[in-house]
């Protein structure tokens, strides 16, 4: 085509629809007056067909119709090695199924839309780019599900980022992803090479370029990423400072202190909160030392004088000072929660778990968890030393407050005395072997009803003896007559989390079984549905895996 007809189908196309175009080639031109204009000497039906030869270009490079400005610059190269023919054929038809998740086909046919993003982090742990002709189709999902964006602009590596500036739909990919790197981190010596080059990138970058840069010079040297970011922080937007200052949590150490203590005075309340939470993850910091300070004449341990027992003794702080504010702790309670609880509850989830050790005797968390707390305390000591477990990732405190599986609470607002106990939360610092473990002794003893939060918390694929704990759960259900669609919610989980070795075990399962008096109509047919489906994407998930794996 020359350069006078593409400007000539240019001015048209740039007011013309993709669908206006379809529709006047399906009914014809006769029928239908396209909405082009001919150039002289030219017919209907070649300015239709030079128009949408011209709008499918565009569409293929993820740009919309404009007027003609200045050619981008090339692409920058991506030297991670190409997809497997094979798995790059598995992302174009995941990728054309995510329209319509859930739907279009038969029961017991895998869910392709909730693969992908297991699809996507198994290509980025092997190491791959996406290919060219299938990056506006992987921002078109990134833009429409926000829980793809991470893996999906990793996957996208440098040429997404390029790309998505020529798109205004895909301006979400220059903002990061929930502060993670969307492109693969520089390597050392590149950085080393040209500390102007990084300089300049810091001061000038787009924002997820930014990001990027502070977590590999963190990652490289943390006190050289504390250095960037401290030449930059008095001039950066309170949301920025937000997010910069929780990229530290990664590879926080000791000498961050400094920093985050001057961040306890930002004009930012959110930026105040987080440098607090982060300076009482450290324990040796002067924060967790005056947040023990506190806590210590607060909590006490006491001889119960007729019994002669042991108990917890606790009393609240009658104010919050402005010392008290300046280190994190919030004022205003939420509704319906009472002030010095509210104070108690902060001041102790900050405070170093071993200072409480030291202070009761040398006792064990489990020992300390196990004494009786006075006057209706315990459940806001112990929800605080809950939360302190999960900050400084205390496994030994978690197991403490977890107890056993068989006499753990099923819910976090049940009206018991461990209604302070969030075991998901709990778990999430466990070894990923005993988090399994636990979560299957649990739903031996409780069943799968209130499982289903501490199983999004385990590894995937589940461990052993998860997985088999389940999967008999769920046979036992369809056993019982239950009603099928009260498992629906954990059968997805299983096809996302089972071993994809499993398929063949479960294979029996897919048969349908027969009625049993009392059982919901037809649940024999759908627990089969179910199963068949299940086993279908364990096999689907086996293949996806082989597909990507390095020849």
């Amino acid at each position: 085509m020359s350069t006078t007809a593409t400007t000539s189908v240019a001015s048209t196309t740039s007011v013309a629809s993709w669908d206006d175009l379809v529709a006047a080639a399906l009914l014809g031109t006769e029928r239908r007056t396209p909405p082009v204009a001919p150039r002289p000497g030219q017919d209907a039906p070649s300015a239709l067909l030079d128009a949408a030869a011209l709008s499918t270009v565009r569409r293929r490079a993820g740009l919309r119709p404009a007027p003609s400005r200045p050619l981008p610059g090339r692409a920058p190269e991506d030297p991670r090695p190409a997809l497997p023919t094979a798995a790059r054929s598995r992302l174009a038809l995941l990728l054309a199924d995510r329209s319509a998740p859930g739907r279009g086909g038969p029961r017991s046919a895998p869910d392709l839309a909730e693969l992908l993003p297991q699809w996507l982090a198994l290509a980025n742990h092997h190491g791959y780019r996406v290919p060219d002709a299938l990056l506006p189709a992987l921002l078109d999902a990134a833009r429409a599900r926000t829980d793809l964006r991470p893996e999906a602009l990793t996957l996208g590596g440098p040429r997404a980022l390029w790309l998505a500036r020529l798109n205004p739909d895909w301006k979400f990919a220059l903002r990061g992803a929930a502060g993670r790197a969307p492109t693969p981190l520089p390597e050392p010596s590149d950085v080393a090479a040209a500390p102007d080059d990084e300089q300049l990138l810091w001061e000038e970058g787009l924002f997820a370029e930014r990001v990027s840069l502070l977590a590999s010079a963190r990652h490289r040297d943390p006190a050289a990423g504390l250095a960037l970011l401290s030449g930059t922080w008095s001039t950066e937007r309170a949301e920025d400072r937000l997010m910069f200052l929780d990229s530290l949590r990664d590879d926080l150490s000791p000498s961050d202190e400094p920093f985050l203590e001057q961040a306890l005075s930002d004009r930012s309340r959110n930026v105040r909160a987080t440098a607090a939470e982060l300076l009482s993850a450290l324990p040796g910091s002067a924060l967790a030392a005056r947040m023990a300070e506190r806590s210590r004449g607060c909590v006490a341990l006491t001889t119960d004088e007729p019994t002669a027992g042991e108990r917890i003794a606790v009393r609240p702080p009658d104010e919050c000072d402005s010392g008290m504010q300046r280190d994190g702790i919030v004022a205003k309670p939420p509704s319906g929660r009472g002030k010095r609880s509210w104070w108690l509850g902060q001041l102790v989830e900050a405070t170093p778990l071993d200072r409480w050790s030291e202070w009761f005797g040398g006792r064990t968390p489990a020992e300390i968890v196990a004494l009786p707390v006075t006057d209706g305390w315990q459940a806001d000591l112990h929800a605080a030393w809950c939360r302190a477990a999960v900050r400084q990732r205390s496994a030994e405190w978690c197991r403490a407050l977890l107890g056993t599986p068989a006499v753990a609470p099923v819910t976090a607002g049940e009206a018991a005395p461990a209604a302070w106990r969030d075991p998901a939360k709990l778990l999430s610092a466990l070894p990923a072997r005993e988090r399994a473990e636990w979560v299957a002794e649990f739903i031996a003893s409780h069943g799968l009803s209130d499982a289903f939060r501490l199983l999004g918390v385990c590894t995937v694929p589940w461990a052993e003896p998860l997985g088999r704990a389940v999967v008999d759960a769920l046979d036992i259900a369809r056993d019982a007559g239950s009603y099928p669609w009260s498992f629906s919610g954990v059968m997805g989980l299983a096809e996302r989390c089972l071993d994809p070795s499993q398929a063949d075990r479960l294979e029996v399962l897919t048969a349908i079984p027969d009625e049993t008096e009392g059982a919901a109509p037809g649940a024999g047919g759908y627990w089969a549905e179910a199963f068949q489906r299940l086993v279908g994407t364990l096999r689907l998930r086996a293949a996806m895996q082989a597909e990507l794996a390095p020849t």
